[in-house]
């Protein structure tokens, strides 16, 4: 049987068909991904939920702040909770950080502009749902798509991701403003992680480049491992 992927849509969000179609690529008998609304509350069968880029309720009070109150939130901080792979991409990165299922938050860019351009990321860490089958030290080109993808957190916070190895992405050439450079991190046990960047969007070489490509496939392969846990 294949691997189930859950790709959560709110209202507002405009990404899931593009990650579903870039999930689709992997083939149907390794994987098979579906759109879950964001009113169900519960995830069970899944071996893998995306929470996609978009404008989750139409980012109104601040980008995530009204999505982490949709009924699929509590079921999902179950799933992570119980050690299910989780991925957040743009505006599913700034869901998961007010959920509180990734620290630090998104804020506005730098100079207060929308940014929509590719960019040179490194991947810091394999230990990751999301970066299980990528060397540390690749170098990839990521498409991003956003106006609050300035990450910020506490002094605190940032030595805590260092050292234990808990930033996923940084940028090669910081667009936004993040600190650190961070394009994405990951909770503690690398089974939840969030990134501005769009894999999904750099899955075809006459579209977007395929450098997303490993990316997803990390969360495939972490799918296909969950699918064979016991029940």
């Amino acid at each position: 049987m294949p691997a189930r992927i859950g790709v959560v849509v709110f209202p507002g969000s405009n990404c899931e068909h593009d990650v579903v179609k870039a999930l689709g690529l992997f083939g149907e008998a390794r994987v098979g991904a579906e759109l879950v609304w964001h009113g169900e509350r519960s995830l069970a069968g899944y071996d893998a939920i995306v929470l996609p880029g978009g404008f989750a309720h139409g980012d109104y009070l601040r980008p995530g702040a009204l999505a982490r109150f949709s009924p699929v939130m509590e079921a999902l901080s179950k799933y992570a909770a119980d050690g299910g792979p989780v991925v957040g991409i743009c505006n599913g990165f700034q869901v998961l950080t007010e959920a509180g299922l990734l620290p630090g938050a998104l804020q506005k860019n730098r100079g207060l502009r929308f940014l929509c351009t590719t960019v040179g990321v490194r991947v810091c860490t394999s230990r990751t749902v999301l970066t299980s089958e990528t060397a540390t030290g690749t170098e990839l080109a990521l498409p991003i798509n956003h106006f609050e993808g300035n990450f910020t957190c506490d002094a605190a916070t940032l030595e805590r991701l260092r050292a234990e190895d808990r930033v996923v992405l940084r940028y090669t050439a910081n667009p936004n403003g993040s600190v650190d450079d961070i394009a994405g991190v990951c909770n503690d046990e690398g089974n939840v992680v969030g990134l501005m960047p769009h894999p999904e969007r750099a899955s075809d070489a006459m579209t977007g480049g395929t450098d997303g490509l490993g990316l997803l496939g990390s969360l495939v392969s972490a799918a296909t491992r969950h699918a064979r846990l016991p029940a």
